[in-house]
């Protein structure tokens, strides 16, 4: 217990002196409370020069302040009122907080020696203290929202969708002499177009019509019922899906005899000599989420708690990735406030930053945004603004991304997406559903688009460009949403959905959605594996 406080106390820049040590350490949680006061005291603004030391008498107002226990004091300053110096001489301010430079407490030193010696040896908790990350952004939406919202954004919006797709489909050596559909009424050969799907509808007679449209016109595209294999395959299209359609000409009509989508290619599993942890609607603030199982995962994360193979694995971790929904947020749906234990969107932030705080320093912390979260609703989301998260963005190691985002991990590409798209694809295609997201994922990459269907409950910003095309094919594609864990592993492509730390909401046994919380998706050097923290 004394090693996490003075780590998380010296990340932060600040000592402690002997009194207040001995404290902090008879308090009920003292990690937590440590945590806590971190975060406020960083709130005021340090100076990364600055070293400051903690005494009694601002811990005594902190906890005063915080309703924590009683306590008494003559200082009757505020700790708002924090000043601060960087002068070489020793001096306290008017709220008992010390700053120095060459006075400090000699036990307090023996202790951070003894520390710092065992970290050097590889201590249990594996810290390691000069750690570098190989993390890149490769994209991320947050500052590229140019739409003004009028209908030439949303022409353009749907180029750039078609001409992108197109580019992939056009490699396809099944289409490489396609002809636009202005042309294919010239030949009575066999007809090779690529469109997007404009329309559908079944006919009398069980066939299937898609109306079919690229830049120089459109046609209709006949599916026959009793062409079974293609019929399936036609049963997965949807709107506004790019795809290459071969077949023979009728009329004004083409026969299909093939329905190509863009596809991902089978990839090469690239090495891992990390690990990366996956989490994602952790909902902060509701009163549905699991404190008590997020801080088994935090001591687990921590090399603080589970079996030997366990902690291993722990050690191992140097990514963690949130794929949205941190927190519940506000009015999100009717009546939430019901449902909420902390109902101010900052507070939220302030109550996930303590518990994320408690991560230790060397695991870099990668989050994007959900539905839930305090940033715009259309997708493609950008990150979650500072305004709100502020105290989250005080942490050293955590990095903010767009929703969805692509990183690169070491050179492992990930695709995050929240998932939100999933509610269009489950209540539109034939044998999709919530409870099983590794299909309704795999389908995203056949079509190579995050979120294809324009106008359903997903709502789409119109962008000059279209940030949702699958352009690049990931390593991994992360996603969250709809609460159940699954994984797969599709043409070499890791398929991770991370359930939640949410237990089973109102809305969800209206539904009979049961949610696998507390179960956490780890790639242990490139090894699935599934952690479970509950209390079954």
């Amino acid at each position: 217990m004394s090693q996490d406080i003075i780590f998380k106390f010296a990340d932060a820049g600040i000592l402690v002196n002997d009194s207040a040590y001995d404290k902090i350490n008879t308090l009920d949680n003292p990690v937590n409370i440590s945590s806590s006061l971190i975060l406020d005291i960083v709130g005021k603004g340090i100076e990364k020069r600055d070293i400051l030391i903690l005494t009694p008498e601002i811990l005594d107002k902190y906890l005063e302040k915080e309703g924590i226990s009683p306590v008494s004091s003559e200082n009757n300053l505020e700790i708002s009122d924090l000043k601060y110096s960087s002068e070489t001489e020793k001096n306290v301010d008017n709220d008992g907080l010390s700053i120095a430079s060459d006075h400090i407490n000699s036990t307090y030193t023996e202790l951070v020696t003894e520390v710092v010696s065992e970290i050097n040896n590889e201590s249990s908790l594996n810290i390691r203290p000069n750690i570098e990350f190989n993390f890149k952004v490769l994209q991320d939406t947050s500052k590229k929202s140019y739409t003004s919202g009028n209908i030439k954004d949303m022409i353009s919006y749907f180029n750039d969708r078609y001409s992108k797709i197109k580019n992939i489909l056009m490699k396809r050596k099944e289409l490489k002499d396609y002809l636009p559909i202005s042309d294919i009424f010239q030949t009575k050969d066999v007809v090779k177009i690529i469109g997007m799907v404009k329309d559908f509808r079944n006919t009398k007679n069980g066939h299937k019509i898609f109306e079919i449209e690229d830049e120089t016109g459109e046609i209709s595209v006949l599916v026959h019922n009793e062409n079974h294999k293609l019929f399936e395959k036609s049963e997965i299209i949807v709107r506004d899906e790019v795809i290459g359609i071969i077949g023979s000409r009728k009329g004004n009509l083409v026969i299909s005899n093939e329905i190509i989508q863009p596809g991902v290619p089978r990839i090469e599993e690239k090495p891992m000599d990390f690990s990366i942890v996956f989490i994602s609607d952790v909902h902060i603030g509701s009163c549905t989420f699991l404190e008590d199982v997020f801080n088994k995962f935090v001591k687990w994360i921590n090399c603080e708690f589970g079996s030997q193979e366990q902690i291993e694995i722990a050690k191992n971790v140097k990514y963690l990735l949130v794929a949205g929904d941190i927190v519940d947020g506000i009015g999100v749906y009717p009546h939430q406030d019901k449902e909420l234990t902390i109902k101010d969107i900052t507070l939220q932030y302030e109550e996930a930053a303590r518990l994320f705080g408690q991560i230790r320093p060397d695991i870099k912390i990668i989050i994007a945004p959900g539905n839930h979260d305090a940033s715009r609703v259309a997708e493609p989301q950008p990150a979650v603004p500072e305004e709100y998260a502020e105290a989250l963005y005080n942490l050293k190691n955590v990095e903010f991304v767009s929703n969805p985002a692509i990183v690169s991990l070491e050179g492992i590409k990930t695709l995050i997406y929240h998932g939100r798209s999933f509610d269009d694809l489950a209540m539109t295609v034939k044998g999709l559903s919530h409870q099983n997201s590794d299909i309704i994922m795999k389908e995203l990459l056949e079509k190579r688009h995050i979120a294809p269907i324009y106008g359903e409950r997903t709502p789409l910003a119109s962008e000059i460009e279209d940030y949702l095309v699958i352009e690049d094919i990931p390593d991994i594609f992360h996603t969250g949403h709809v609460h159940i864990n699954s994984y797969k592993k599709y043409k070499g492509i890791h398929m991770i959905n991370s359930g939640t730390f949410q237990s089973q909401t109102e809305f969800q046994k209206i539904y009979n959605i049961i949610p696998t919380f507390g179960e956490v998706p780890v790639l242990n050097k490139g090894v699935f594996k599934l952690l479970k923290f509950r209390d079954d």
